[in-house]
């Protein structure tokens, strides 16, 4: 399989993916873009295969973005602007057969390989790499059991408006699950569980947030959730307390609002992030 990544060594998100691709027994060619920028029918070219504006693989962070007033210009501007400064071009974007992603975060990777992972993978920072797969109806019972052990509600798993998956990591082995409920721009995060050995050990953050990417690329704006026991583990990561007299109708008519949960559940919210 040929890939090509557009590579910035001093990016971790970049090194990361790199990494990726190498686990997958792939040597990539590396195109460091500060040091040979992609021309603009180049870049054009990418934009157009990934079907997104040139705008959305631009990066503000960093850059002199802000400095040259780019939020409303329009694509000659833009261009203009990348080819003084390469920097403004977020990273990676990978190119395989299979198609062009800028690949925030890493793991995004992995949809553009043919091949599997050929270790569980780590990313610099510690955190696993996970994937998600949606648990069909045969999955539940054993979700139902994960969650029964740790005594927590499972009793409407296979109720309509719901979405599980099984996390796993990059060998395929199951690390916990995790479900989204509702439709609109307000969804519930729920029945998140984490396999007892593997706890402490940072599974739990990255299944939490590749829930929070699922329920993004999904439409969602908003997420909440219930809690019992894990309240500083979600503050920690973005969530706010609300007083649950605040919840969004379509949340308090959930199941898990009005009988599953403790009245004594901590009740948390948070923004859909939308960059990585």
């Amino acid at each position: 399989m040929t890939v090509t990544i557009y590579h910035n060594p001093a990016c971790g998100t970049s090194r990361n993916t790199l990494a990726l691709i190498r686990n997958a027994g792939i040597e990539p060619t590396v195109i460091e873009y500060l040091k040979t920028p992609p021309s603009r029918a180049e870049l054009l070219d990418l934009v157009r295969r990934m079907d997104v504006p040139l705008r959305s693989i631009l990066r503000r962070k960093g850059t002199p973005f802000d400095a040259l007033s780019l939020e409303d210009a329009g694509e000659a501007a833009l261009l203009d602007a990348v080819d003084r400064h390469p920097i403004l071009i977020n990273r990676p974007i990978v190119v395989t057969p299979l198609g062009v992603k800028l690949c925030r975060p890493s793991e995004v990777v992995l949809e553009l390989l043919d091949r599997p992972q050929r270790s569980v993978f780590f990313k610099e920072d510690g955190e696993p790499v996970l994937m998600a797969q949606v648990l069909g109806a045969s999955g539940l019972d054993e979700m139902a059991a994960m969650l029964a052990q740790d005594h927590l509600p499972f009793a409407d798993l296979a109720l309509p408006g719901r979405r599980f998956y099984r996390f796993t990591n990059t060998l395929g082995e199951t690390v916990g699950f995790g479900g989204i409920e509702g439709q609109g721009p307000d969804r519930l995060i729920r029945s998140v569980v984490v396999c007892q050995d593997l706890r402490g050990k940072r599974h739990g953050k990255a299944v939490a947030q590749t829930l929070e990417r699922q329920a993004g690329a999904d439409g969602a704006e908003r997420l909440h959730l219930l809690t019992t026991a894990a309240a500083l583990f979600f503050e920690q990561l973005g969530y706010e307390k609300r007083d649950r007299a605040e919840a969004p109708a379509e949340i308090a008519a959930t199941e898990q609002f009005r009988t599953l949960c403790s009245s004594s559940a901590a009740y948390l919210t948070k923004r859909v992030r939308t960059a990585w």
